[in-house]
């Protein structure tokens, strides 16, 4: 019984895979599906065309004529059959999809399975743009199939494009990444786009480089675990502390306010006592005049009185009488006369003035002392004049002013005089006058609200240039290609772009010959003296020259006819090591610093201010600085923002000398602002 027992087990499963999960029938004609589902010919047909003339199927004509056979059965609607194919338990965990015919789990994070109960997604195909149980999962990407090598990730509904294209060339695929933007590009931006004189770099790099960061930033973060464990117990502690000082500041506010309320009740108390007093004695003096004067009446009082005495016909007591009664009716005639009452009906001395008590309260301080500004150096200038800004935090309230103090550091005798003051200012800037030349000034802000100032800003220590400011703008005239150089309209900026004939040189470019550069200079001449200047270049130029040239040279250097397959037609090999400008060149008119790609070139044979012979290659500063001494001919570059000299040399001062401008491939070279006005004024 035991082995007949056990061959029943296989032969139940065996009919449950002869039996169609539609009709709950054995099979006829049975089909395979693509998912390995095996289904009746006539179920399929009936499933997806439930309205569909059966009578070509080969079992039709016998089968569906006769009610009372066993295979007769009325065809029921899609949906129905689809409910009744999720419910019938079949072993394999897939869902029939009525319009592809294949097995796929649509869901959000929830895997539609026909085996009950319903299963939770646990992966999503990023190929096939949908989410599977486990066990679809493998039905639908075998292996030994395209399928099996389709990404997968955890359960979402965000199903990102498998090739990333570009945003402004649809049909590019991205495979560069532009340094500049710090974001990934096409081929066609590159050559003729918005990022054609850009620097990028291949994705691949851009990729190391940015995972690297990632890597290391997170592993930072990690290894910090316990410092950041240690804020957080900080910052819960600050959270208890501030709710507890709130709750206390609030007590004291409402005592201050009961205070308040009580004075101001006692003098109203006080106030209106007095104005009851005066009163009461005003009203019993008018009241008193009032019977004085009714007694001046006929028939009344006084006059009635002397009506009477008059009948006396004795003489002596009339006499006795009537003196006394003459003295009041003189009196009261004199009242009469001159009539004054005895009190006035005025009560403006009572009248109070609060206006300046309720400026006060107006004015009264509750956010305590002001936060201290912060002084803002990206957008600080120091030459002659000083440009100070500054910044106040997010949440700090409305300021009545600002002072700006400053002082000059050097002797003990300029630390002891203290510190200078400005006047109130109304805004976040102001302009200092009168600063030395080559000297450092450190400068700090306070804020004033009610009378009340904040502590004082950091210090700031800030150097101005080694002589007074030159002034000047680009001149269109001298030396100007139109055609490869742009200018602002107001002549304060200027820029290069790849001309025609740059294009068709590209024969000369190719066979490492030389290339010629597009020069311009200042309209304004220097003959005698020390002057400075300062500049931006703009951080994506390819390579731009920055110097000085003389007027003795340029006439001829510009006007002659030279050999332009020379290399001293160009004064450049389009080469980055700035070698060009080791050697100085009598011939030159040009006197010229290599500047680009976010580097600054010194020449070998360079002597830097900073003692640093070993390096010829230096990060581009933010601002360039140039100072020109024409009695000892000599040039200095300066990174603008620290007054750092980081290259000087020799020139011939034997004309008068400009500030000159080369430029080679795209770039772009915008002057201060204080430069381009021709004179020290920030307004």
């Amino acid at each position: 019984m035991s082995r007949r027992s056990s061959l029943l087990v296989p032969m139940k499963s065996i009919e449950r895979e002869l039996i169609c999960p539609i009709c709950e029938e054995l099979f006829t004609q049975p089909l395979v599906l693509p998912c390995q589902h095996s289904v009746c010919h006539r179920c399929v047909r009936e499933l997806l065309m439930p309205n569909h003339d059966d009578s070509l199927s080969t079992d039709a004509g016998s089968e569906s004529s006769n009610p009372g056979s066993p295979r007769a059965r009325v065809p029921s609607p899609s949906m129905e059959k689809l409910e009744r194919l999720v419910r019938s338990g079949s072993p394999r965990p897939d869902t029939l999809t009525v319009s592809l015919l294949h097995c796929v789990c649509v869901c959000v994070c929830v895997c539609v399975c026909v085996c009950p109960p319903v299963q939770e997604a646990t992966k999503s195909c990023m190929d096939c743009k949908a989410s599977f149980c486990n066990e679809c999962f493998k039905m639908n990407h075998p292996w030994g199939t395209p399928k099996a090598q389709h990404e997968y990730v955890g359960p979402t509904t965000n199903f990102r494009p498998k090739v990333l294209m570009c945003p402004e060339h649809e049909m590019e695929k991205v495979n560069m990444y532009c340094e500049v933007c710090r974001r990934p590009v096409c081929h066609l931006c590159k050559l003729g786009g918005s990022h054609a004189n850009h620097r990028v770099t291949s994705m691949s790099s851009a990729y190391k480089i940015l995972k690297e960061k990632l890597s290391k930033s997170i592993h930072y973060l990690i290894s910090k675990e316990d410092q950041v464990r240690t804020q957080i117990s900080e910052l819960e502690e600050m959270m208890r502390h501030t709710e507890e000082n709130g709750q206390l500041a609030e007590r004291r506010a409402s005592e201050h306010f009961e205070h308040l309320f009580e004075t101001l009740q006692e003098r109203r108390t006080e106030m209106l006592r007095s104005i009851e007093q005066s009163r009461s004695l005003r009203v019993e003096r008018l009241r008193v005049q009032v019977e004085e004067y009714q007694g001046m009446l006929e028939n009344s009082g006084l006059v009635g009185y002397a009506q009477e005495v008059l009948k006396e016909t004795d003489q002596s007591c009339f006499v006795q009488t009537a003196k006394l009664l003459h003295v009041r009716i003189q009196k009261a005639t004199e009242s009469l006369k001159m009539f004054q009452p005895a009190a006035t009906q005025s009560f403006e001395e009572f009248v109070l003035d609060t206006s300046k008590e309720e400026l006060l309260l107006k004015e009264l301080s509750f956010s305590g002392v002001p936060a201290p500004p912060v002084i803002d150096l990206s957008r600080c200038r120091v030459y002659n004049e000083g440009l100070i800004h500054w910044r106040l935090s997010e949440d700090s309230l409305p300021t009545d002013h600002h002072i700006v103090e400053f002082r000059k550091l050097g002797s003990e005798e300029e630390q002891e005089s203290g510190w200078s003051a400005s006047e109130p200012v109304f805004g976040c800037s102001t302009v200092l006058s009168d600063l030395s030349a080559d000297s450092s000034y450190t400068f700090r802000v306070k804020s004033c609200r009610n009378r009340v100032y904040s502590p004082s800003s950091p210090e700031v220590t800030l150097h101005t240039p080694p002589a007074p400011v030159f002034g000047f703008l680009f001149n269109e005239k001298c030396g100007f290609s139109a055609e490869r150089l742009q200018l602002s309209k107001r002549r304060d900026s200027v820029e290069s772009v790849a001309g025609m004939s740059l294009l068709l040189a590209a024969e000369r470019v190719q066979t490492g010959s030389y290339i010629c550069l597009d020069y311009i200079i200042g309209d304004t001449g220097i003959s005698h003296g020390r002057h400075f200047w300062a500049f931006r270049v703009q951080p994506d130029s390819y390579m731009v020259k920055v110097g000085v040239a003389s007027d003795s040279k340029l006439t001829e250097w510009f006007h002659n006819p030279r050999d332009t397959s020379s290399p001293r037609y160009d004064h450049d090999s389009g080469h980055d090591s700035g070698s060009e400008d080791a050697c100085f060149e009598v011939s030159q008119p040009f006197t010229l610093l290599a500047v680009g790609m976010g580097r600054l070139f010194i020449p070998k044979a360079s002597a830097s201010a900073a003692g640093d012979h070993s390096s010829r290659v230096l990060p581009m500063p933010q601002r360039i600085g140039v100072c020109l001494d024409y009695d000892a001919a000599r040039v200095f570059f300066y990174d603008a923002d620290t007054m750092r000299c980081v290259y000087e040399r020799p020139v011939d001062c034997s004309g008068t000398m400009f500030p000159a401008f080369g430029f080679l491939g795209g770039g772009a070279v915008h002057l201060e602002e204080f430069i381009t006005a021709k004179r020290l004024s920030y307004l």
